[in-house]
């Protein structure tokens, strides 16, 4: 299969899964609305910065780099190796996620109280800590296939995850009715763990009657120094990554707290200023990144191309890999931005009932050509094993905002921070084409 076709198929597989996704978790956030209230959903959100980071801290760089490095060895032949940096991976991943579990189950009513403002949340914390084992198991075998270009198993374990997820919290909910016992939104919580069981026995079950290597892992654990090797080698590359995410993760919870008191010394009152970050993270951004399914899709596929274009020296198969990605996913941004222009109020009223909806979205439409575009030329970034180029783009696109939160908001109100958001995607885009433009034409020069 061409390398273009096997791009489209991949890419394809990984949005409709997307986009069921999506479609699954909208009608699921309307029964949990309707079933605990918005309290309760309100208790259940908040735990998902302290997930986010936990998961960024012990799967998500060890994904990503397992993609890479296992299409770097498949495309020289190398199987066996890229079985042996699955396992290594795992190792690495389940290790973090158990050191990850007891520290969150020992300090679970502190981090609730201090960084959550919400003692609340602590058992919920208890609870979702038993996640984060199969949730490594999930992600390292997911960033395997990946690396392989198989995008069918990653996709079913995601439809899986999200399937088993709803339908385990609807079970339960119904049990409850029937025994007379009213369950609180920690059944949510529970819904978590099942899917991860589910989608990381799936994946388990798949590897393990596809690669008999598996089975005789036990009889080559004694050879230490060729896994101490590829530890080290996915550790350099999952590093920046790792710090990448955990910044985003920790920078996504400094915006959730600091954006309603900047409002309020705008001269909001609170009510106002949290009713403000209700509709822009509720409803104008949830619409402005909705086609972002299908730019996911193809940053995911791009990753492990890249790197093997890389690995076999194919200058100019990797140039018209970037160059084709990237228009293609400037012109998705162009037409979304020039949608949004002419619809984005419509949408705001009809749709949400709120004419600052419109207004926001109309504001957010021009930062699509530059969002669409960033996740592509990031994962191409990492694809060439530049990692830590893309870890310091991500973090002064972070910075940016983060600067309009302090700075710009007290002064211009919201509209500061959607200027920042602008400004800091239209920052990261110009670097990312900089720093690319440069590797191609010293590629060129070298050949």
């Amino acid at each position: 299969m061409s390398v273009k076709r096997t791009i489209l198929k991949g890419t394809l597989i990984l949005t409709i899964t997307g986009f069921a996704t999506r479609f699954m978790g909208f009608f699921y956030r309307i029964f949990l609305s309707h079933t605990f209230g918005e309290e309760g959903v309100g208790l259940y959100q908040l735990i998902f910065p302290v997930y986010a980071l936990c998961f960024s801290l012990t799967s998500a760089g060890i994904e990503t780099a397992l993609a890479r490095c296992v299409a770097k060895r498949v495309s020289v032949g190398k199987k066996k190796e890229a079985r042996t940096l699955l396992f290594t991976g795992m190792a690495i991943s389940v290790s973090l996620s158990v050191i990850v579990m007891l520290l969150l189950q020992n300090y679970a009513e502190l981090i609730a109280a201090q960084f959550l403002q919400e003692e609340r949340c602590s058992s919920f914390l208890i609870i979702l800590s038993y996640s984060f084992p199969f949730a490594s198991i999930h992600s390292c075998i997911v960033g395997y296939y990946l690396g392989l270009k198989e995008t069918k198993i990653p996709a079913f374990s995601q439809l899986i995850e999200q399937l088993v997820r709803i339908l385990s919290v609807y079970l339960f909910y119904l049990a409850g009715i029937k025994n007379g016992t009213k369950f609180g939104i920690s059944i949510a919580v529970g819904g978590l763990i099942a899917g991860e069981i589910a989608s990381s026995m799936f994946c388990l079950k798949t590897i393990t009657k596809k690669t008999p290597y598996c089975q005789s892992l036990t009889k080559r654990i004694t050879k230490l120094p060729e896994y101490v090797s590829y530890a080290g080698e996915l550790l350099l590359l999952s590093a920046p990554l790792t710090a990448s995410r955990v910044l985003l993760n920790l920078l996504q919870s400094i915006e959730a707290v600091s954006i309603p008191l900047k409002l309020q010394l705008h001269g909001m009152t609170v009510s106002q200023s949290l009713s403000t970050y209700g509709v822009l993270t509720g409803m104008a951004l949830p619409c402005v990144l909705f086609p972002s399914a299908i730019t996911n899709s193809v940053s995911t596929m791009l990753l492990p191309t890249v790197a093997e274009a890389q690995t076999l020296n194919r200058r100019q198969q990797m140039k018209n890999i970037i160059q084709k990605s990237v228009c293609c996913c400037v012109l998705l941004g162009s037409l979304c931005c020039i949608f949004l222009l002419l619809g984005g109020q419509w949408i705001g009223f009809f749709i949400f009932k709120s004419r600052s909806a419109g207004d926001y979205i109309v504001t957010l439409a021009w930062m699509c050509p530059f969002l669409y575009a960033n996740t592509t030329l990031i994962s191409i970034i990492n694809g060439i094993g530049k990692t830590t180029l893309s870890f310091f783009i991500n973090t002064f696109s972070l910075l940016i905002r983060i600067v309009s939160v302090f700075y710009c908001i007290p002064s211009f109100g919201i509209e500061g921070y959607l200027l920042g958001l602008l400004a800091s995607q239209l920052a990261a885009f110009s670097l990312c084409i900089l720093y690319l433009s440069h590797y191609l034409r010293s590629q060129n020069a070298h050949h």
